[in-house]
């Protein structure tokens, strides 16, 4: 009796390969408080740069958002929640006062 023997190539599939490290290193996920406090973070910019855009000399409004720009990026690298909160607070009573400011110039 003569026996086949099917020849059937080894195939390697992407999934089976092993995982090579990637180039960048991988950024450490954020907790919960971190998260939530660096959405307020961002909302507040927003929120600054938004009311920035009605004031009408663009001589001002770009002195206006370079001066937030360079306090958010001094900032940075704060990662003390406590830090964080305090700064957020600040930073919502300084948008007040140019908010008050803004509506000066605008005449409201």
């Amino acid at each position: 009796m003569l026996s086949l023997r099917l020849a059937i190539p080894t195939r390697t599939f992407a999934t089976i390969l092993p995982r090579t490290p990637s180039r960048t290193p991988r950024k450490a996920f954020l907790d919960l408080d971190h998260f939530l406090q660096r959405q307020r973070v961002l909302a507040l910019y927003r929120t600054i740069v938004r009311a920035t855009n009605q004031i009408p000399d663009p001589n001002t409004r770009k002195e206006m958002r370079s001066f937030a720009r360079e306090e958010f990026e001094r900032n940075r690298g704060v990662q003390d929640l406590t830090h964080v909160r305090y700064l957020v607070s600040t930073g919502k009573d300084q948008f007040k006062t140019m908010q008050r400011y803004v509506d000066e110039l605008v005449g409201r």
